[in-house]
């Protein structure tokens, strides 16, 4: 391996500090943020330049997850071409001229932000190469995690109008440094996933157990707060994906290595700490949110429309895709393509279609679909092979990583939560951490997997062995041939 040099050290520290600043940035949706952002992509490319002169090693990672995003950028490309130039399928709707997409200005937008996020992905995966950054990142994520949620409370309970106790937003619900208080809670449900994963891994040493408990109900609390029904449902999702993968974890690994004593007490531990969590979430449901909580987790069911207004923004999306089904409307697009299709005749101003799914179908067709679609295989598929790691530490990152995962993806059902910049790269650093290879693991559980793996392909014999020949008339003959026969129909 290349000697870990100055440069890869800027490159991780470049990568934290994006995590942090782009969510204390309102998200980074701003262009001044947007371009801070990108310049700190650059900053990496050139760190990595050096890096690769001083060591003349290129460090590429060789994870699969980073084709799928090449994809989309490539798909952006295509369309800005001049394909079907002229009217649309909707009247007065047209494309603009030498452009397929009915915004190619948004599009070259989104095309730069897949690439400034691509090379953060890429770079995180190639650099985080050892167990000690590993738990660098790992940390970085739990304790700004915790902070975060300590901020969005003191100014929900001060001023809770006002984002660092400073900027007004009457026309929005802001919660900490977000103006979208649901984005804030797919945060929340992404950064408090790691700590969660160490702890149904039981990777956590026994008297630390206090704090990370501590840390993943203080954002749980903060979570609840923001009165997020998509995030308090996304937010038991996750303990329900973490208590079923993590029960399987247990009875994978049982055989020799547990008893079955040992195995029923892991499952049940982890099944208490799961409906212990979401009894406290539910708990704190109504101490916290009281009556208006309730009425929207509960009494909503019961009004005219339990999805305030989503379902004929859904519905419109629908006859998007329908009308283009291959390529959609263009990367961005959607803003300007919703209001020929919104039958209430442009009552509201509507930005994205409060559905991640609706809108890659929309705006990438089934092309961005199927891209979509191969990311997410190839993150589970990956980091369920991870979370089976013989390095306790490790497989509760990956773990954890993928319940983050689960979790905002479940949340994407009902928001755009990955539409802001700060929440998609939070979502692509649990990627990474899901499915960085053994690099990262102890030296010890790293030979201890090796072994095992060694020992399974020796007795994975071939089913016709070759078998010793006896010669009629030699002594014993009769019988080794008698023995043999046995042997084999046995």
């Amino acid at each position: 391996a290349p000697p870990r040099t100055l440069w890869s050290r800027f490159i991780i520290l470049t990568i934290c500090l994006a995590v942090i600043l782009s969510t204390l940035a309102f998200g980074t949706v701003h262009a001044w943020s947007l371009a801070v952002f990108q310049a700190g992509a650059g900053l990496i490319l050139v760190l990595w330049a050096i890096d690769a002169g001083r060591t003349g090693v290129l460090r590429v990672s060789k994870n699969f997850l980073q084709l799928p995003l090449l994809a989309v950028i490539a798909l952006g490309l295509v369309q800005l071409l001049p394909i079907g130039v002229g009217a649309g399928p909707v009247e007065g709707l047209t494309r603009s001229a030498g452009s397929y997409s009915y915004d190619p200005y948004a599009t070259r937008f989104v095309i730069l932000q897949f690439a400034a996020l691509l090379v953060y992905f890429s770079a995180a995966a190639a650099f985080v190469d050892t167990p000690g950054r590993l738990r660098l990142l790992v940390r970085t994520l739990v304790i700004f995690g915790f902070a975060l949620a300590i901020l969005g409370m003191m100014q929900w309970f001060t001023s809770p109008q006002a984002i660092f106790w400073v900027r007004e937003n009457k026309y929005a619900q802001p919660f900490g440094p977000y103006v979208n208080r649901h984005h804030f809670a797919a945060m929340m449900e992404m950064l408090l996933a790691l700590p969660l994963g160490l702890l149904f891994a039981g990777a956590v040493d026994r008297e630390r157990i206090p704090l990370y408990a501590f840390a993943s109900l203080v954002m749980s609390f903060a979570l609840v707060m923001t009165n997020s029904r998509g995030g308090v449902l996304s937010l038991v999702a996750e303990i329900l994906f973490l208590m079923t993968v993590s029960l399987g974890a247990v009875r994978a690994r049982g055989g020799k290595e547990l008893d079955r004593r040992a195995r029923a007490t892991a499952a049940v531990k982890r099944a208490a700490l799961g409906f212990g969590i979401i009894a406290v979430i539910f708990t704190s449901v109504l101490f916290f949110g009281g009556e208006e909580s309730l009425s929207r987790l509960v009494g909503t069911v019961n009004a005219q429309d339990p999805t305030t207004g989503r379902t004929h923004f859904w519905s419109r999306t629908v006859e998007i895709i329908e009308d283009h089904p291959v390529l959609g409307t263009g990367l961005g697009s959607y803003p300007v393509v919703y209001p020929r299709y919104d039958t209430r005749g442009g009552q509201e101003r509507l930005e994205q279609a409060h559905n991640d799914y609706l809108q890659t179908l929309s705006d990438a067709g089934i092309v961005g679909g199927v891209i979509g679609l191969l990311f997410i295989v190839g993150l589970f598929r990956v980091g369920f092979r991870r979370a089976a790691s013989h390095d306790k530490f490790r497989r509760g990152v990956a773990l954890g990583a993928l319940a983050g995962c689960f979790g905002v993806l479940v949340h994407s059902f009902f928001d755009f939560t990955l539409h802001t910049t700060a929440n998609a790269l939070a979502f692509l650093m649990l990627a990474t951490l899901a499915t960085v290879n053994g690099r990262v693991e102890d030296e010890s559980a790293r030979r201890e997997g090796n072994g095992r793996r060694r020992r399974r392909r020796r007795t994975r014999m071939p089913l016709h062995q070759p078998q010793p020949r006896i010669t009629p008339g030699t002594p014993g003959g009769a019988a080794g041939a008698g023995a043999l026969g046995r042997g084999t129909e046995g």
